[in-house]
């Protein structure tokens, strides 16, 4: 089944990133990475609040309904939505200005998976994979250029995660307590020969995984077993990441970035780095806040 996402919001975004469906607010957070900015719409895609900080920050978490947990350049920080203050909680690789964070999502046991990645391609592999949980900080993975599709099944039991380049999708079983790995990383799904790179990804009700394909211009669905069940199709080639939202959790929402395309690229792709949705017969899973 072939599907195509609708614009949503005009955001022209260099580097649109790390949707994330907040259910108590009813409204969408995203990144535009490279601008150092989070934004805040409304299920119709109506801008309801922006904000611009001092560093690079490229994913969340939600804490309670006025509180984001962000992971930025420096550490993980709360963040008050309401009066725009920080609080440090944790600092992650503050001394490397070679890397940022990027791809994150909160395993249903509250542990906060993210990650750094290099801030130039011409960087070796110096990214990380980190789990948060009540006060613990632990690397779960080093050596890494790009992580990306981070999510979890429903029951907690696996995670998925990449690191881009290799387009290999791999998957974990893990302690649906505490969200750590149990035992040791397999192939979950090879998309060399597919369209892109493997980008951000969320994991449905049915436990299928939605993968953004950087390069692709498409969002693929993925069954349990690994393989192809669905592509939805977006009119952009730089696909970031989707995020299940709306009232009843079954919009789908996908960021997209314009980053690196050239002045013909932009002219064919005039909404490049916009946020499109598309409606969907499947719902999604609520986000669950982090556990500190």
């Amino acid at each position: 089944m072939t599907e195509t996402a609708k614009l949503l919001l005009d955001s022209k975004c260099q580097l649109g990133e790390g949707p994330l469906w907040h259910p108590g607010r009813q409204q969408l957070f995203f990144f535009d990475i490279n601008e150092q900015s989070l934004f805040a719409v409304t299920a119709q895609g109506e801008i309801a609040d922006s904000w611009l900080f001092n560093e690079f920050i490229a994913a969340a978490a939600i804490l309670d309904d006025h509180t984001l947990v962000l992971a930025t350049d420096t550490g993980l920080k709360e963040f008050d939505l309401n009066t725009g203050g920080m609080n440090r909680i944790n600092e992650v690789e503050a001394d490397n200005p070679k890397t940022r964070t990027n791809d994150s999502r909160v395993h249903p046991s509250g542990a906060f998976w993210f990650s750094t990645m290099i801030n130039s391609e011409d960087e070796a592999a110096i990214g990380s994979l980190y789990h948060y949980r009540a006060g613990v900080l632990t690397t779960l993975k080093s050596g890494v250029k790009i992580s990306n599709a981070t999510c979890f099944s429903p029951d907690g039991k696996k995670a998925y995660w990449t690191d881009t380049p290799t387009k290999q999708i791999m998957q974990v079983d893990t302690d649906p307590a505490t969200g750590l790995p149990i035992g040791e990383w397999a192939l979950f799904a090879d998309v060399s020969e597919g369209r892109g790179y493997p980008d951000g990804a969320v994991v449905d009700s049915e436990g299928y995984l939605w993968n953004a394909k950087w390069g692709g211009s498409c969002v693929v669905r993925h069954a349990p077993d690994g393989s192809i069940d669905r592509i939805v199709e977006v009119p952009v080639s730089q696909v970031t990441c989707p995020a299940f939202g709306g009232p009843h959790l079954k919009t789908l929402y996908i960021t997209t970035a314009a980053k690196n395309l050239s002045n013909i690229q932009l002219v064919s792709e005039k909404h490049a780095g916009s946020l499109f949705a598309i409606d969907l017969d499947i719902a999604g899973l609520p986000e669950t806040p982090i556990t500190l």
